[in-house]
């Protein structure tokens, strides 16, 4: 229960580097939005320990840069729809670390050959 609590306050995170991002969008405010998000996910790296979590904090990552990346090259209905099937997944209990992983790498194997 932990890990999707974590889970779902640094997806919050992750909409609101991609909001930031999409008002601004300077290359500056990314970098900046993104080594914060990334500074505020490593914290709770170190001080969550376990193993389903920590793998939960690494897809995050690469799901930060992803969805800034994308806010900036193809746009926010894109995002909107990757943050959403980030979200479900996340909260569904069913959902393994593995099981995340996959979908999240078909969504961002979707979003860059649109």
């Amino acid at each position: 229960m932990h890990v999707k609590t974590l889970a779902v306050k640094v997806l919050i995170l992750v909409v609101v580097a991609a909001a930031i991002a999409t008002a601004a969008a300077t290359v500056v405010v990314v970098v900046v939005v993104v080594v914060v998000v990334v500074v505020v996910v490593v914290v709770v790296e170190v001080v969550v320990v376990a193993a389903a979590a920590q793998v939960v904090v690494v897809v995050v990552v690469v799901v930060v840069v992803v969805v800034v990346v994308v806010v900036e090259v193809v746009g926010v209905v894109v995002v909107v729809v990757v943050v959403v099937v980030v979200v479900v997944v996340v909260t569904t209990a069913a959902a393994t670390p593995l099981v995340m992983f996959i979908i999240i790498l078909s969504v961002v194997s979707f979003v860059l050959t649109v």
